[in-house]
Protein backbone atom coordinates (compact mmCIF):
# COMPACT_ATOMS: atom_id res chain seq x y z
CA UNK A 1 0.00 0.00 0.00
CA UNK A 2 1.27 3.21 -0.67
CA UNK A 3 2.12 5.06 2.49
CA UNK A 4 3.69 8.38 1.39
CA UNK A 5 2.36 10.86 3.58
CA UNK A 6 2.30 14.01 0.58
CA UNK A 7 -0.69 16.59 1.58
CA UNK A 8 -2.87 16.91 -1.23
CA UNK A 9 -4.70 20.69 -1.67
CA UNK A 10 -7.86 19.93 -1.01
CA UNK A 11 -10.38 22.42 -3.15
CA UNK A 12 -14.12 23.03 -1.11
CA UNK A 13 -16.38 21.49 -3.95
CA UNK A 14 -18.73 23.88 -3.40
CA UNK A 15 -20.81 22.21 -0.94
CA UNK A 16 -23.25 23.75 0.63
CA UNK A 17 -25.84 21.98 2.70
CA UNK A 18 -28.53 24.23 4.65
CA UNK A 19 -27.11 26.25 7.16
CA UNK A 20 -26.92 24.54 10.41
CA UNK A 21 -25.96 21.45 9.86
CA UNK A 22 -24.96 18.88 12.31
CA UNK A 23 -21.87 16.25 12.40
CA UNK A 24 -21.44 12.77 13.45
CA UNK A 25 -18.06 10.64 12.99
CA UNK A 26 -18.52 7.09 13.57
CA UNK A 27 -14.57 5.67 14.12
CA UNK A 28 -13.93 2.06 13.74
CA UNK A 29 -10.73 1.63 16.10
CA UNK A 30 -7.95 -0.14 13.67
CA UNK A 31 -10.06 -1.44 10.95
CA UNK A 32 -7.95 -0.32 8.07
CA UNK A 33 -5.87 -3.67 7.01
CA UNK A 34 -3.03 -4.76 4.85
CA UNK A 35 -3.61 -6.76 1.85
CA UNK A 36 -4.08 -10.67 2.61
CA UNK A 37 -3.04 -13.87 1.03
CA UNK A 38 -6.28 -15.58 2.43
CA UNK A 39 -8.90 -12.87 0.86
CA UNK A 40 -7.09 -13.25 -2.49
CA UNK A 41 -5.09 -9.98 -2.06
CA UNK A 42 -7.45 -8.30 -1.00
CA UNK A 43 -7.80 -6.17 2.71
CA UNK A 44 -10.72 -6.76 5.07
CA UNK A 45 -12.61 -3.08 3.99
CA UNK A 46 -12.43 -4.39 0.39
CA UNK A 47 -13.55 -8.17 1.16
CA UNK A 48 -16.23 -7.39 4.32
CA UNK A 49 -19.77 -7.41 3.82
CA UNK A 50 -20.47 -3.70 4.70
CA UNK A 51 -23.53 -2.37 2.03
CA UNK A 52 -24.14 0.54 4.32
CA UNK A 53 -20.22 2.55 4.58
CA UNK A 54 -20.23 1.33 0.63
CA UNK A 55 -23.31 3.45 -0.02
CA UNK A 56 -22.22 6.79 1.52
CA UNK A 57 -18.45 6.25 -0.22
CA UNK A 58 -20.71 6.28 -3.34
CA UNK A 59 -23.14 8.66 -2.63
CA UNK A 60 -20.33 11.12 -0.71
CA UNK A 61 -16.90 11.49 -1.17
CA UNK A 62 -13.76 10.19 -0.16
CA UNK A 63 -10.34 10.34 0.68
CA UNK A 64 -7.03 9.92 3.13
CA UNK A 65 -5.96 11.06 6.36
CA UNK A 66 -2.54 11.18 8.06
CA UNK A 67 -3.37 10.28 11.68
CA UNK A 68 -0.05 10.43 13.45
CA UNK A 69 1.77 13.41 13.65
CA UNK A 70 5.85 12.57 12.78
CA UNK A 71 7.93 11.54 16.16
CA UNK A 72 4.61 9.73 17.67
CA UNK A 73 3.69 6.54 18.24
CA UNK A 74 0.88 5.07 16.40
CA UNK A 75 -1.69 4.95 19.20
CA UNK A 76 -5.26 5.50 19.73
CA UNK A 77 -4.33 8.39 22.04
CA UNK A 78 -2.45 10.25 19.13
CA UNK A 79 -4.62 9.36 16.22
CA UNK A 80 -7.95 10.00 17.85
CA UNK A 81 -6.72 13.36 19.47
CA UNK A 82 -5.48 14.31 16.09
CA UNK A 83 -8.39 13.41 13.91
CA UNK A 84 -10.37 16.01 16.47
CA UNK A 85 -7.83 18.82 15.39
CA UNK A 86 -5.75 18.45 18.15
CA UNK A 87 -1.50 19.67 17.97
CA UNK A 88 -0.24 16.74 19.85
CA UNK A 89 2.74 18.75 19.75
CA UNK A 90 0.89 21.00 22.28
CA UNK A 91 -1.39 18.59 24.60
CA UNK A 92 -0.25 15.25 24.27
CA UNK A 93 0.45 13.75 27.90
CA UNK A 94 0.09 10.09 26.96
CA UNK A 95 -3.13 7.83 27.49
CA UNK A 96 -3.05 7.73 31.52
CA UNK A 97 -4.15 11.15 31.83
CA UNK A 98 -6.64 10.99 29.59
CA UNK A 99 -7.97 7.66 30.76
CA UNK A 100 -7.69 9.68 34.68
CA UNK A 101 -10.49 12.04 33.45
CA UNK A 102 -12.58 9.20 32.24
CA UNK A 103 -12.61 7.46 35.22
CA UNK A 104 -13.09 10.98 37.52
CA UNK A 105 -10.06 11.09 38.36
CA UNK A 106 -8.76 14.66 39.34
CA UNK A 107 -5.21 14.50 38.97
CA UNK A 108 -3.09 16.87 41.00
CA UNK A 109 -0.06 18.84 39.55
CA UNK A 110 2.25 16.55 40.95
CA UNK A 111 0.36 13.53 39.93
CA UNK A 112 2.18 11.29 37.00
CA UNK A 113 -0.37 9.11 35.63
CA UNK A 114 -0.38 5.83 33.70
CA UNK A 115 -2.45 3.25 31.76
CA UNK A 116 -2.20 -0.25 33.27
CA UNK A 117 -2.76 -2.79 31.71
CA UNK A 118 -3.29 -6.46 33.54
CA UNK A 119 -1.59 -8.85 30.70
CA UNK A 120 -0.85 -12.60 30.51
CA UNK A 121 2.82 -13.85 30.26
CA UNK A 122 3.69 -17.32 29.63
CA UNK A 123 7.19 -18.63 28.77
CA UNK A 124 9.00 -15.32 29.86
CA UNK A 125 6.76 -14.15 26.84
CA UNK A 126 3.62 -11.34 26.34
CA UNK A 127 0.44 -13.58 25.03
CA UNK A 128 -2.13 -11.60 25.42
CA UNK A 129 -2.41 -7.67 26.22
CA UNK A 130 -6.05 -7.95 27.61
CA UNK A 131 -5.46 -10.28 30.33
CA UNK A 132 -6.95 -13.16 28.55
CA UNK A 133 -10.59 -11.13 28.06
CA UNK A 134 -10.56 -9.97 31.63
CA UNK A 135 -13.91 -9.30 32.90
CA UNK A 136 -14.05 -5.77 34.65
CA UNK A 137 -15.52 -7.72 37.55
CA UNK A 138 -12.81 -9.83 37.80
CA UNK A 139 -10.41 -6.99 37.14
CA UNK A 140 -11.87 -4.88 40.32
CA UNK A 141 -10.99 -8.12 42.88
CA UNK A 142 -7.18 -8.01 41.42
CA UNK A 143 -6.77 -4.06 41.54
CA UNK A 144 -7.93 -4.20 45.04
CA UNK A 145 -5.84 -6.79 45.61
CA UNK A 146 -2.72 -4.81 44.01
CA UNK A 147 -3.58 -1.63 46.25
CA UNK A 148 -3.15 -3.66 49.80
CA UNK A 149 -0.91 -6.03 49.13
CA UNK A 150 1.49 -4.17 46.53
CA UNK A 151 0.62 -0.37 46.86
CA UNK A 152 0.57 -0.30 50.86
CA UNK A 153 4.12 -1.44 51.67
CA UNK A 154 5.43 0.80 49.08
CA UNK A 155 3.87 3.57 50.19
CA UNK A 156 4.50 2.74 54.00
CA UNK A 157 8.50 2.72 53.43
CA UNK A 158 8.22 5.20 50.89
CA UNK A 159 6.71 7.53 53.51
CA UNK A 160 9.57 6.30 56.10
CA UNK A 161 12.28 7.46 53.48
CA UNK A 162 10.65 10.62 53.07
CA UNK A 163 11.11 11.16 56.61
CA UNK A 164 7.11 11.88 56.85
CA UNK A 165 5.33 11.30 60.01
CA UNK A 166 2.63 8.54 60.30
CA UNK A 167 -0.01 10.91 60.91
CA UNK A 168 0.56 12.21 57.54
CA UNK A 169 -1.35 10.36 54.80
CA UNK A 170 1.20 10.05 51.44
CA UNK A 171 0.44 7.66 48.69
CA UNK A 172 3.05 6.85 46.10
CA UNK A 173 1.05 4.69 44.00
CA UNK A 174 -2.44 3.54 43.85
CA UNK A 175 -4.24 1.81 41.53
CA UNK A 176 -7.66 2.82 39.97
CA UNK A 177 -9.78 0.33 38.32
CA UNK A 178 -11.29 1.08 35.19
CA UNK A 179 -12.70 -1.59 32.97
CA UNK A 180 -12.13 -4.95 31.82
CA UNK A 181 -7.63 -5.08 31.54
CA UNK A 182 -7.32 -1.66 31.16
CA UNK A 183 -6.90 0.34 34.36
CA UNK A 184 -4.80 3.19 35.98
CA UNK A 185 -1.33 3.86 37.60
CA UNK A 186 -0.98 7.23 39.30
CA UNK A 187 2.44 7.75 40.82
CA UNK A 188 2.88 10.75 43.26
CA UNK A 189 5.64 12.25 41.67
CA UNK A 190 6.48 10.41 38.43
CA UNK A 191 8.70 11.37 35.70
CA UNK A 192 6.98 11.18 32.21
CA UNK A 193 10.86 11.35 30.81
CA UNK A 194 10.48 7.23 30.52
CA UNK A 195 10.47 4.51 27.52
CA UNK A 196 7.32 2.03 28.04
CA UNK A 197 6.73 -0.64 25.35
CA UNK A 198 2.66 -0.53 24.77
CA UNK A 199 1.95 -4.46 25.28
CA UNK A 200 -0.41 -4.73 22.43
CA UNK A 201 2.65 -3.97 20.05
CA UNK A 202 4.74 -6.96 21.15
CA UNK A 203 2.50 -10.54 21.17
CA UNK A 204 4.65 -13.53 21.19
CA UNK A 205 7.50 -11.40 22.64
CA UNK A 206 9.88 -11.54 25.63
CA UNK A 207 8.60 -9.49 28.00
CA UNK A 208 12.37 -8.96 30.36
CA UNK A 209 13.63 -6.73 27.31
CA UNK A 210 10.80 -4.98 27.49
CA UNK A 211 10.64 -3.41 31.01
CA UNK A 212 10.61 0.90 31.87
CA UNK A 213 13.90 2.54 30.95
CA UNK A 214 14.44 6.13 31.47
CA UNK A 215 14.74 8.36 28.12
CA UNK A 216 18.19 8.44 26.56
CA UNK A 217 18.30 12.14 26.69
CA UNK A 218 17.98 12.23 30.49
CA UNK A 219 20.92 9.58 30.35
CA UNK A 220 22.84 11.04 28.16
CA UNK A 221 22.08 14.49 29.29
CA UNK A 222 23.02 13.49 32.80
CA UNK A 223 19.62 14.04 34.47
CA UNK A 224 20.63 14.07 38.18
CA UNK A 225 19.59 10.83 40.25
CA UNK A 226 18.90 13.10 43.12
CA UNK A 227 15.11 14.02 42.84
CA UNK A 228 15.57 17.46 44.46
CA UNK A 229 17.99 17.99 41.82
CA UNK A 230 15.75 16.04 39.17
CA UNK A 231 12.72 18.64 39.93
CA UNK A 232 14.68 21.64 39.10
CA UNK A 233 15.57 19.97 35.29
CA UNK A 234 12.23 18.57 34.55
CA UNK A 235 10.69 22.10 35.54
CA UNK A 236 8.83 21.35 39.04
CA UNK A 237 9.84 23.40 41.93
CA UNK A 238 12.57 21.58 43.83
CA UNK A 239 10.74 18.62 45.91
CA UNK A 240 12.20 15.73 47.67
CA UNK A 241 8.94 13.42 46.52
CA UNK A 242 10.01 14.21 43.17
CA UNK A 243 11.17 11.02 41.03
CA UNK A 244 13.72 11.34 38.27
CA UNK A 245 13.19 9.47 35.42
CA UNK A 246 15.66 6.65 36.65
CA UNK A 247 13.79 6.31 39.94
CA UNK A 248 10.69 6.22 37.98
CA UNK A 249 11.51 3.47 35.85
CA UNK A 250 13.10 1.28 38.63
CA UNK A 251 9.99 1.86 40.66
CA UNK A 252 7.87 0.69 38.35
CA UNK A 253 10.14 -2.48 37.24
CA UNK A 254 9.24 -3.30 41.01
CA UNK A 255 5.59 -2.71 40.37
CA UNK A 256 5.52 -5.17 37.61
CA UNK A 257 8.03 -8.25 39.14
CA UNK A 258 6.43 -7.94 42.45
CA UNK A 259 2.63 -8.04 40.68
CA UNK A 260 3.74 -11.03 38.61
CA UNK A 261 4.20 -13.42 42.48
CA UNK A 262 1.22 -11.40 44.00
CA UNK A 263 -1.13 -11.95 40.70
CA UNK A 264 0.32 -15.79 40.61
CA UNK A 265 -1.21 -16.56 43.81
CA UNK A 266 -4.73 -14.88 43.52
CA UNK A 267 -7.33 -17.60 43.73
CA UNK A 268 -8.56 -15.99 40.82
CA UNK A 269 -5.65 -16.85 38.54
CA UNK A 270 -5.18 -20.57 40.55
CA UNK A 271 -8.71 -21.10 39.26
CA UNK A 272 -8.02 -20.25 35.98
CA UNK A 273 -5.16 -22.13 35.88
CA UNK A 274 -7.06 -25.43 37.03
CA UNK A 275 -9.20 -24.63 34.25
CA UNK A 276 -6.52 -24.32 31.60
CA UNK A 277 -7.06 -21.04 30.96
CA UNK A 278 -5.02 -17.60 30.28
CA UNK A 279 -4.29 -16.07 33.55
CA UNK A 280 -3.97 -12.47 34.38
CA UNK A 281 -0.41 -12.34 35.80
CA UNK A 282 1.08 -9.58 35.27
CA UNK A 283 0.46 -5.76 35.31
CA UNK A 284 2.29 -3.76 32.51
CA UNK A 285 2.07 0.59 33.25
CA UNK A 286 2.72 2.38 29.41
CA UNK A 287 1.84 5.79 27.83
CA UNK A 288 1.58 8.18 31.03
CA UNK A 289 2.07 11.98 31.44
CA UNK A 290 0.84 14.74 33.81
CA UNK A 291 -2.52 16.80 33.86
CA UNK A 292 -2.86 18.11 29.99
CA UNK A 293 -3.97 21.91 29.03
CA UNK A 294 -6.67 21.31 25.88
CA UNK A 295 -9.07 23.61 24.49
CA UNK A 296 -12.89 22.66 24.23
CA UNK A 297 -13.83 21.79 20.74
CA UNK A 298 -16.29 25.07 21.39
CA UNK A 299 -13.90 27.09 21.71
CA UNK A 300 -12.48 26.02 18.19
CA UNK A 301 -15.79 25.59 16.17
CA UNK A 302 -17.93 28.32 17.67
CA UNK A 303 -20.59 26.35 15.24
CA UNK A 304 -20.33 23.62 18.04
CA UNK A 305 -22.52 24.70 21.03
CA UNK A 306 -22.85 20.91 22.53
CA UNK A 307 -21.80 17.73 21.61
CA UNK A 308 -21.34 14.04 22.89
CA UNK A 309 -18.60 11.02 23.04
CA UNK A 310 -20.51 7.83 22.70
CA UNK A 311 -17.39 4.69 23.62
CA UNK A 312 -16.81 1.98 25.77
CA UNK A 313 -13.11 2.73 25.79
CA UNK A 314 -11.75 4.80 29.19
CA UNK A 315 -8.99 6.45 26.90
CA UNK A 316 -11.77 7.95 24.37
CA UNK A 317 -14.20 9.32 26.73
CA UNK A 318 -11.06 10.86 28.45
CA UNK A 319 -10.26 13.21 25.12
CA UNK A 320 -13.98 13.54 24.79
CA UNK A 321 -13.76 15.54 28.33
CA UNK A 322 -11.14 17.04 27.60
CA UNK A 323 -12.97 17.94 24.00
CA UNK A 324 -15.65 19.09 26.54
CA UNK A 325 -18.44 16.49 24.64
CA UNK A 326 -20.39 15.10 27.65
CA UNK A 327 -19.86 11.04 27.79
CA UNK A 328 -23.01 8.83 27.15
CA UNK A 329 -22.18 5.57 28.43
CA UNK A 330 -24.75 3.05 26.88
CA UNK A 331 -25.44 -0.46 28.88
CA UNK A 332 -23.74 -3.41 27.32
CA UNK A 333 -20.86 -1.34 25.55
CA UNK A 334 -18.02 -3.82 26.04
CA UNK A 335 -15.47 -2.37 23.42
CA UNK A 336 -15.20 -5.88 21.95
CA UNK A 337 -17.26 -7.67 19.39
CA UNK A 338 -20.26 -8.37 21.42
CA UNK A 339 -20.92 -4.69 22.13
CA UNK A 340 -24.12 -3.10 22.19
CA UNK A 341 -24.12 -1.94 18.45
CA UNK A 342 -27.70 -1.05 18.86
CA UNK A 343 -27.50 0.73 21.82
CA UNK A 344 -24.78 2.96 20.74
CA UNK A 345 -26.92 3.88 17.49
CA UNK A 346 -29.86 4.92 19.69
CA UNK A 347 -27.83 6.79 21.50
CA UNK A 348 -26.14 8.67 18.50
CA UNK A 349 -29.36 9.30 17.68
CA UNK A 350 -31.01 10.17 20.29
CA UNK A 351 -27.60 12.70 20.59
CA UNK A 352 -28.11 14.35 17.16
CA UNK A 353 -31.82 15.82 18.72
CA UNK A 354 -29.76 18.23 21.30
CA UNK A 355 -26.49 18.17 20.15
CA UNK A 356 -24.67 19.80 17.18
CA UNK A 357 -21.41 17.14 17.41
CA UNK A 358 -21.26 13.83 18.00
CA UNK A 359 -18.20 11.43 18.30
CA UNK A 360 -19.03 7.71 18.34
CA UNK A 361 -16.42 5.07 18.73
CA UNK A 362 -15.84 1.73 18.06
CA UNK A 363 -13.50 -0.55 19.60
CA UNK A 364 -13.44 -4.03 18.53
CA UNK A 365 -11.98 -3.78 15.12
CA UNK A 366 -9.03 -2.96 16.81
CA UNK A 367 -9.32 -5.44 19.15
CA UNK A 368 -9.71 -8.40 16.75
CA UNK A 369 -7.03 -7.07 14.39
CA UNK A 370 -4.69 -7.32 17.92
CA UNK A 371 -6.01 -11.30 18.70
CA UNK A 372 -4.44 -11.77 14.81
CA UNK A 373 -8.23 -13.00 14.10
CA UNK A 374 -9.19 -12.24 9.93
CA UNK A 375 -12.82 -13.80 10.61
CA UNK A 376 -13.72 -12.24 13.93
CA UNK A 377 -12.50 -8.49 12.34
CA UNK A 378 -14.91 -9.05 9.30
CA UNK A 379 -17.42 -9.75 11.17
CA UNK A 380 -17.01 -6.57 13.02
CA UNK A 381 -17.11 -4.92 10.65
CA UNK A 382 -19.79 -5.85 9.39
CA UNK A 383 -21.53 -5.20 12.80
CA UNK A 384 -20.28 -1.80 13.07
CA UNK A 385 -21.94 -1.15 9.30
CA UNK A 386 -25.29 -3.15 9.67
CA UNK A 387 -26.07 -2.73 13.54
CA UNK A 388 -24.84 1.19 14.09
CA UNK A 389 -24.16 3.00 10.66
CA UNK A 390 -27.18 1.74 9.17
CA UNK A 391 -29.33 2.53 11.38
CA UNK A 392 -28.26 6.25 12.60
CA UNK A 393 -28.07 6.89 8.16
CA UNK A 394 -31.76 5.59 8.42
CA UNK A 395 -32.54 8.00 10.95
CA UNK A 396 -30.52 11.07 9.76
CA UNK A 397 -32.70 11.00 6.22
CA UNK A 398 -35.51 11.28 8.28
CA UNK A 399 -34.41 14.38 10.25
CA UNK A 400 -36.23 17.65 9.55
CA UNK A 401 -32.07 19.33 9.09
CA UNK A 402 -29.04 18.11 7.81
CA UNK A 403 -26.75 15.64 9.20
CA UNK A 404 -23.35 15.48 7.67
CA UNK A 405 -21.84 12.29 8.95
CA UNK A 406 -18.41 10.87 8.77
CA UNK A 407 -16.91 7.55 8.61
CA UNK A 408 -12.98 6.32 9.65
CA UNK A 409 -10.70 4.50 11.35
CA UNK A 410 -7.92 6.21 13.53
CA UNK A 411 -5.08 3.60 12.26
CA UNK A 412 -4.80 0.45 10.63
CA UNK A 413 -4.42 -2.61 13.16
CA UNK A 414 -3.22 -5.73 10.42
CA UNK A 415 -4.42 -8.59 11.63
CA UNK A 416 -1.53 -9.95 10.50
CA UNK A 417 0.80 -7.83 12.22
CA UNK A 418 -1.71 -7.56 15.76
CA UNK A 419 -0.10 -3.78 16.20
CA UNK A 420 -0.96 -0.27 15.36
CA UNK A 421 1.04 0.96 12.22
CA UNK A 422 1.62 4.73 11.49
CA UNK A 423 -0.16 4.40 7.87
CA UNK A 424 -2.91 7.29 6.33
CA UNK A 425 -6.67 6.06 6.61
CA UNK A 426 -9.62 5.39 3.94
CA UNK A 427 -12.21 8.28 5.09
CA UNK A 428 -15.82 9.06 3.70
CA UNK A 429 -17.74 12.04 4.24
CA UNK A 430 -21.46 12.36 3.33
CA UNK A 431 -24.58 15.13 3.57
CA UNK A 432 -27.72 15.31 1.56
CA UNK A 433 -26.39 17.07 -1.18
CA UNK A 434 -23.05 16.37 -1.89
CA UNK A 435 -21.61 16.04 -5.26
CA UNK A 436 -20.28 12.39 -5.58
CA UNK A 437 -16.63 11.79 -6.22
CA UNK A 438 -16.80 8.84 -8.35
CA UNK A 439 -15.30 6.56 -5.22
CA UNK A 440 -17.54 3.06 -5.59
CA UNK A 441 -16.47 1.67 -2.29
CA UNK A 442 -15.14 2.53 1.05
CA UNK A 443 -11.78 0.60 1.57
CA UNK A 444 -8.28 1.53 1.67
CA UNK A 445 -7.32 1.39 -2.35
CA UNK A 446 -11.15 2.85 -3.14
CA UNK A 447 -10.55 6.00 -1.09
CA UNK A 448 -7.31 6.90 -2.95
CA UNK A 449 -9.12 7.89 -6.37
CA UNK A 450 -11.30 10.44 -3.56
CA UNK A 451 -11.81 13.47 -4.01
CA UNK A 452 -10.51 15.02 -0.99
CA UNK A 453 -7.23 13.42 -1.80
CA UNK A 454 -5.02 13.36 1.29
CA UNK A 455 -5.11 15.35 4.35
CA UNK A 456 -2.86 15.67 7.16
CA UNK A 457 -3.83 15.90 11.04
CA UNK A 458 -6.62 18.70 11.74
CA UNK A 459 -6.94 19.23 7.84
CA UNK A 460 -9.52 16.53 8.11
CA UNK A 461 -11.91 18.02 11.35
CA UNK A 462 -11.68 21.62 9.65
CA UNK A 463 -12.67 19.96 6.53
CA UNK A 464 -15.78 18.57 7.88
CA UNK A 465 -16.45 21.20 10.27
CA UNK A 466 -16.83 23.75 7.85
CA UNK A 467 -18.90 22.00 5.71
CA UNK A 468 -22.51 23.91 6.28
CA UNK A 469 -21.33 26.62 8.68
Amino acid sequence: MDTTHKVTEFPSFGEKPEQGCKHIIILGDGMSDHAVERLGGKTLLQAADKPMMDRLAREGRCGRLVTVPEGFPPGSEVANTAILGYDLNEVYEGRGPLEAASIGYDMADDDFAIRCNIITLEDGKIITHNGGNLETEDARVLIDYLNETLAAPINERERKQLGISAETSFQRVKFICGIQYRHLLVIKGGNKHIVCAPPHDHPNEAWRPLLVKPEEASVVSGFPADPTEASVVSGFPADPARLSPQQTADLINELILRSQDLLAKHPFNLGRAARGERQANSIWPWSGGYRPSMQTLMQQYPQIKSGAVISAVDLIQGIGKYAGLRIIKVPGATGLANTNYEGKAQAAIEALKTDDFVFVHVEATDEAGHDGDLELKLRAINYLDQRLIRPVVEAVEKMGEPVCIAVLPDHPTPVELRIHVNEPVPFLIWHPGIVPDGVQRYDEISCVSGAYGLLRLNQFIQTFMSIGH
